[in-house]
């Protein structure tokens, strides 16, 4: 359990870590493309790219520890065997879209930019093909190697913006720079940071790639393909979930600045990340311990109670983020703050998905994962249903708006489903009074903004610390003890 712990801390700090760092990269975008219809060619693409990237592994790394664990078959092999096939596909993928680049673009809407896509099919593709040896290091129990590689493409990646989009436009006129330096490119210079950064760590991973002797076995490839193409469905309704607003945007729309209202709903839309990394994190953390404590009789006590708590501390960061948005809003550029209006409605779209995958460990412990693909495709249905009728009509709090609706559809359906199988002992009474505080607080904030001049920012703002105050109080009285705190907490008990 020791070794499980450090382990898991290694892979979700550093994911955390490099989450994080790239959330950075939004007020630098936002502050020096040249328009918000820049930033929605980044939006729009790095969605494609999400699910391009879940089509390209289609589901080998999970197929790469079935397998590699299995004692009847020999791990270099199905290493070897995967990475021969990935790398393969993630190949023609790569060629075909850079042959067929420029019908690519025109159809994404972007005629003049067909090297964007061939700089990002290349890009996913290394993506794709380096999932494998990355796979491989977690399998080999090689924590820090993992880490350090995929916070080295991080790293570089920011520094490469910086040089690109900061530090270049201010030394263009030195002939080392102005040699190759095209101010007017642009986002361009997104896409040409991010394949560097990409394929310095692909040449990173080459020990990894040649560590075991090759062997490729075409009987073994029919078994993995077997079992990993059905999880290749689950994973693309996963992931549609997560991208499609930003992917069915353009097409939807029918204004004339759709890559401007693009941009103002993707920069806003990440502001919102924070509640996302706190999920994240709690993924890391919760999921090796609800495996490794399935087999006790208490367990589904230590399940309900981590559903509370989840919730708890994702309604106070709600809270935060709702009544400090006059700050955070700086985040973003000026041109950008007519969107803020769905941070709340974001923040609650990832709340619903948190406690979505709480849910979901009913159906992963008694081995009906097949629900999860139902439930995955049911909210792609919504989804899909409410963008193509309201998008239209209403722009990008349709997509906002959607997502919302469909995590929330589909908890509901899991908590009502799951109780036919697995019984959890949810502190429903605890969950509904938090939630019911939480929006009353959320209403007397907004009455205080209707109130108050909009140029008086410090009285909301006072009027939201003295709210979120009084949600502390309730939590520490009923649930987070101070006394319980490590250190500190003695002080308190007195």
């Amino acid at each position: 359990m020791r070794g499980l712990a450090k382990d898991t801390a290694i892979y979700g700090l550093s994911s955390i870590i490099g989450k994080f760092l790239n959330w950075l990269l939004v007020p630098l975008y936002t502050y020096v493309l040249q328009s918000q219809a820049d930033y929605g060619i980044v939006t729009n693409l790095y969605a494609w790219t999400a699910l391009l990237l879940v089509i390209l592994t289609y589901g080998m790394e999970t197929g790469f520890f079935r397998f590699a664990n299995r004692e009847d078959k020999d791990p270099a092999q199905v290493y070897t065997t995967i990475l021969t096939c990935v790398g393969t596909t993630s190949l023609l993928f790569a060629v075909l879209c850079c042959v067929f680049s420029t019908q690519i673009a025109a159809w994404l809407g972007y005629p003049d930019h067909q090297e964007f896509v061939s700089l990002l099919a290349i890009v996913v593709s290394m993506d794709a093909f380096a999932s494998i040896p990355f796979a491989y290091l977690r399998y080999k129990k090689r924590p820090i190697r993992f880490a350090a590689l995929k916070l080295l493409f991080v790293f570089l990646n920011i520094l490469l913006n910086l040089f690109f989009l900061v530090l270049c436009p201010k030394i263009q006129d030195r002939s080392i720079i102005s040699a190759w330096y095209n101010p007017d490119y642009g986002v361009g210079y997104v896409f040409v940071a991010n394949i560097i950064a990409t394929g310095i760590q692909t040449l990173c991973l080459l020990p990894a790639m040649l560590a075991e002797k090759y062997s490729f076995s075409w009987s073994l490839l029919r078994q993995i393909l077997r079992y990993s193409l059905p999880l290749l469905v689950l994973g693309v309704a996963g992931i549609m979930n997560q991208t499609l607003d930003r992917i069915l945007f353009p097409f939807l729309y029918t204004g004339e600045d759709a890559q401007t209202q693009l941009g103002i709903y993707g920069a806003c839309f990440k502001v919102a990340m924070v509640m996302m990394m706190f999920t994240q994190a709690f993924r890391y953390a919760y999921e090796p311990y609800v495996f490794s404590k399935h087999k006790d009789k208490q367990s589904v006590e230590a399940y309900a109670d981590a559903m509370k708590y989840y919730i708890i501390f994702s309604y106070l960061i709600l809270l935060g983020m709702v009544f400090y948005l006059d700050v955070l809003k700086f985040i973003v550029a000026e041109s950008y703050w007519s969107g803020l209006k769905i941070v709340p409605i974001v923040l609650w779209t990832y709340i619903f998905q948190g406690v979505y995958f709480n849910l979901s460990f009913w159906y992963k412990l008694t081995d009906r994962t097949q629900w999860g693909a139902w439930f995955s495709l049911i909210g792609v249905a919504i989804t899909f249903t409410l963008q193509v009728v309201f998008v239209p009509k209403i722009g990008y709090m349709a997509s906002a708006l959607s997502s919302t609706v469909c995590y929330f559809v589909i908890m509901l359906l899991s908590y009502f489903v799951g109780r036919r199988y697995l019984v959890i002992p949810y502190d429903l009474k605890a969950i509904g009074g938090y939630t019911l505080l939480t929006l009353v607080l959320l209403g007397v904030y907004y009455a205080v903004r209707l109130l108050v001049p909009a140029h008086q920012m410090s009285i909301s703002m006072a009027a939201g610390t003295v709210l979120l105050i009084i949600y502390l109080v309730v939590l520490v009285r009923k649930d987070f003890p101070l006394s319980g705190l490590p250190v500190v907490g003695k002080y308190f008990s007195r």
